[in-house]
């Protein structure tokens, strides 16, 4: 459909006031490559279906970047699991009860805003306290009643795009026992953590008491995958297996009580925590997980000179609010992922100063 007059003068004042502001604009050098490819495309011969799946995709990021930016400081956690369930199931009950946990404990819940286990999970955590991204379907995906109407209810046309903002916002991943849907995420998930795609997080896998569904699962990980050295023998560590409420929300409390987050600095792993570990803790840490490292030692840090010198300029009141955080800095080898979250629980459960006021639901 062309676009009408008004539209192209509208459009074109737009683009205008766009290229006379960019160079004072924060993000200007991401703008102008993104401008870049999109005026490369336009000149390539794409076909209209092309164009289309860009327009829909782009819009679907639009939404989805306005919705969590003003949340990008609570962490969240994702809910998976069927959509048949009915709500007088027992793992419909039970991850109610999950989603109500951790919202009392200050974590924002995600779901995908349809029936079942993502119904449990905006009942238990309430509207107040949760995410609905829903998926344009022609059938089983009408919104749940505990997120429909609710401003931070997406609607996705395109399950790539719902599922990066999964992923991208997730603090933590709880999964109940679901179909094909279900293990894609699980899966989805695991592998980006086994290949360091996305940062340590925990994952849960919840079966309802007297259900083993997960641990049937988990028997099948350990005789055709690990025995086979498909994955590595410390995969199992990425994920922890309960059948107990309080245990999962620890889970992922517990995550949290010394880590705080990491991120990469050239060949470096900068990990944040939120306490200072003492010089007795990092040697211990040194020697119990010298394997993992390709050269040199774990070594305790500041923030680093290049962290900031990475970001662009950014107003006060939205700059880098880990910036205070002491920081352990080492060569991770970039492989051995399970062993990484067997150091971040051992960190977890070391002693340190002031470790019954921490907020865990804080970026």
């Amino acid at each position: 459909m062309a676009l009408s007059a008004d539209q192209q003068e509208q459009l074109n004042s737009r683009l205008h006031h766009l290229l006379q502001t960019l160079d004072q604009h924060k993000h200007r050098s991401l703008i102008a490559q993104t401008l870049e490819t999109l005026l490369n495309m336009a000149a390539a011969d794409l076909d209209r279906l092309d164009w289309k799946i860009l327009s829909a995709a782009l819009q679907d990021l639009e939404q989805g970047f306005q919705v969590f930016h003003r949340y990008r400081h609570v962490r969240k956690i994702s809910i998976f699991g069927s959509s048949r369930l009915p709500a007088d199931s027992p793992a419909y009950q039970m991850a109610v009860g999950f989603a109500r946990c951790v919202s009392q404990q200050g974590f924002m819940v995600m779901t995908g805003a349809g029936g079942g286990i993502m119904e449990a999970g905006n009942q238990g955590a309430g509207a107040a306290q949760s995410f609905g991204l829903n998926i344009q379907l022609p059938f089983e995906q009408n919104s749940n009643p505990f997120i429909a109407g609710d401003d931070k209810l997406i609607d996705f046309k395109y399950f790539f795009t719902r599922k990066l903002f999964f992923l991208r916002e997730s603090d933590a991943i709880a999964l109940f026992p679901g179909g094909f849907g279900t293990q894609d995420e699980a899966f989805e998930c695991l592998t980006l953590s086994q290949t360091g795609k996305s940062p340590p997080i925990p994952v849960v896998l919840i079966d309802p008491p007297g259900v083993s569904y997960w641990q049937d699962w988990d028997t099948y990980i350990h005789k055709h995958l690990i025995a086979g050295g498909l994955i590595s023998a410390d995969d199992h560590r990425l994920y922890t297996i309960t059948d107990d409420i309080a245990t999962a929300c620890a889970a992922i409390s517990g995550f949290y009580q010394v880590y705080h987050s990491s991120r990469y600095v050239g060949d470096r792993l900068v990990m944040r925590l939120n306490q200072e570990l003492t010089d007795t803790q990092v040697q211990w840490l040194n020697q119990t997980f010298a394997d993992i490292l390709i050269q040199d030692q774990i070594r305790k840090s500041g923030a680093l000179p290049e962290e900031k010198d990475q970001q662009e300029p950014q107003p006060q009141q939205v700059q880098d609010q880990t910036e205070h955080l002491p920081r352990l800095v080492f060569y991770f080898n970039q492989r051995d992922h399970g062993r990484l979250n067997q150091m971040i629980t051992a960190i977890n459960q070391m002693e340190v100063a002031d470790q019954d006021h921490y907020h865990p639901e804080r970026k």
